[in-house]
């Protein structure tokens, strides 16, 4: 008899936290369906390591931002699979510009991809949980954005915060099917910037004083995905390091 192992989708998968999810859900014993828009090659070198702990994993192209193209992931995987045990909607791109220097083709590109990709990502793949009996596992990368302010972020943060609406008002309609939706809100993570790089200068300001390692957001996404968190549902897990937990008008009186 052949051992039932769970399937798990994450697009955008070719590099950054998406290509961490992906590599610990294969040690976490899942098969992997690795999603990528511009990087073949990143999606086949991390299908080939994912390969290597035993388990199964395959890239599949799909732009995100097209609702064909995500019948068509999902239709592959499942071709593929048989079935989807999990999917981690991590798909995401994060432009910066100030509120007054936005461009509808901005807000469409930004909101396509992080709202619109992840609603009909999550609707298909639930979908096809309820019509197999599936109590699958949908998990949405969000941003602690949603609870702090940054500069030239004004798309970027409401539509994460979107996604955490999402996931409270999906999750109650789910869980009569027995699918659980959850979130993940990272904050600073270190997915390979320069050391000169502006945005390192944030790692002193932290109550850590440091940024995430996108392995730590992905073991974050692993336990949510686990049997361990089966009484977890419509919750945001922030992994930020205590980012937003300063109010800078009282940082004079924290003791160094």
């Amino acid at each position: 008899m052949n051992e039932y192992r769970k399937t798990a989708i994450v697009t955008g998968a070719a590099k950054g936290i998406g290509s961490t999810i992906a590599y610990e859900m294969g040690v976490a014993g899942y098969d992997v369906i690795v999603n990528y828009h511009n990087d073949k090659t990143e999606a086949d070198k991390l299908c080939k390591r994912i390969s290597e702990l035993g388990v199964r994993a395959i890239p599949i192209y799909a732009d995100i931002s097209k609702v064909n193209d995500i019948h068509m992931l999902v239709d592959r995987s499942i071709q593929a699979f048989e079935h989807i045990d999990v999917l981690i909607n991590n798909a995401g791109i994060s432009s910066e510009v100030y509120f007054i220097d936005a461009t509808e083709a901005m807000f469409d590109s930004m909101i396509s991809v992080d709202w619109k990709g992840l609603f009909f990502c999550s609707q298909f793949v639930a979908k096809h949980m309820i019509e197999k009996k599936i109590n699958g596992v949908i998990i949405n990368i969000s941003s602690n954005q949603v609870n702090g302010c940054w500069p030239r972020a004004t798309i970027y943060g409401p539509a994460k915060a979107a996604v955490e609406k999402f996931t409270k008002n999906a999750a109650m309609e789910l869980s009569l099917s027995g699918i659980r939706m959850v979130a993940v809100a990272p904050g600073y993570t270190d997915v390979g910037w320069e050391p000169d790089d502006i945005r390192m200068k944030a790692a002193e300001k932290l109550p850590l004083k440091r940024f995430a390692s996108t392995k730590e957001i992905a073991k974050g996404v692993v336990y949510l995905a686990s049997e361990d968190a089966n009484y977890i549902v419509g919750s945001t897990l922030t992994i930020d390091g205590g980012a937003t937990l300063p109010v800078v008008a009282a940082n004079d009186f924290v003791k160094d």
